[in-house]
Parts: structure tokens; sequence; C-alpha cells
């Protein structure tokens, strides 16, 4: 598990913990099952987070139950709104295998990448920062 530089701001939601590094939101995934409510709540934390600005997200994925269909539709959605891209870093086979449920039949509504390497994957999410 990673842990936030120790002079960021910590946002604590019930599915992820945040902090924010050179203009990306990282993310610590936790192992809870996602629900509609819950990521509704979690949206609005990341736009008291963000003042409603899309930020490129790094999260690190952490095994957690296989959500509902309403609720992988509704993440879909909402993804866009709260993030410029998302940069995955996970064990091998573990980020392939949510990109996979989540966007079965169409590719995902922002750019999405996976990595094993925390440098790689900050690099490509700094052409996503909006100024």
């Amino acid at each position: 598990m990673i842990q936030p530089p120790l002079d960021s701001t910590i946002y604590e939601g019930e599915i992820a913990t945040y902090w924010f590094e050179d203009e990306i939101l990282v993310s610590q995934s936790k192992s809870v099952k996602r629900t509609v409510e819950n990521i509704s709540a979690n949206v609005a934390l990341i736009k008291q987070i963000t003042n409603n600005r899309r930020y490129p997200l790094l999260i690190y994925l952490t095994k957690s139950p296989i959500p509902d269909k309403a609720t992988r539709h509704f993440s879909t959605t909402q993804l866009p709104l709260i993030y410029s891209a998302m940069a995955m870093i996970s064990e091998p086979g573990l980020s392939r295998f949510i990109m996979r449920i989540l966007f079965q039949l169409k590719p995902p509504p922002i750019p999405m990448k996976s990595f094993t390497n925390e440098t790689e994957a900050k690099v490509w999410l700094k052409q996503y920062v909006q100024q």
C-alpha cells in the first residue's frame, strides 16, 4: 500500500484515500464493494476536493468485489465529469481485468492506461493536466 507524502492534505472517502502530487490527484483504492451510492458520494467528494476542476488521476488499485451492472454503468458516466485521464497502478493483470469489466463493449470515456511503474504513470498523466 502506497503512503501519501507527509506534507500532503489527505482526503478520506469510503472507496479511496486521495491527495495531490504535482497537479495530479492520487488515489489509494480501498477493498470495498462499489455501489451507486458510494460512487455518488465519492464523485461529490472529488468535486469538493478539486473545486469542480478535472484532474488526471493516478490510482493505486486494490482488489475489491466486482460491482453490479448498474454501478459499472454509473461509474463510466461519472469518470469524464471528474477526471481528465486515469493511470492505474496494480499487480499485473488486475487493471486489465477491471477495464475489461467496466468497458466490455465500448472504449473508456477518458484516456486510461495501466502501469506497473509509478514514474511512467506520472509522466503519461502530465499531458492531461489542464491549465
